[in-house]
């Protein structure tokens, strides 16, 4: 699952960078880190969740 919701935030972040979604806080084409910067923290909760729950 967390594969697909990365997979889903690098395209809208490629779609940024061609045409700018408009959407708050993402109006330049520049804004594209933030969605950049999603995927990091989603991959990263998603491993230390993944650590968390190994020993049950």
């Amino acid at each position: 699952m967390t594969k697909i919701i990365a997979l889903f935030l690098i395209l809208v972040a490629a779609i940024q960078v061609i045409k700018p979604l408009g959407w708050p806080g993402l109006k330049k084409r520049s804004d594209a880190w933030k969605l950049a910067a999603g995927v990091v923290a989603v991959t990263i909760g998603s491993v230390i969740l993944t650590a968390l729950f190994q020993g049950l």
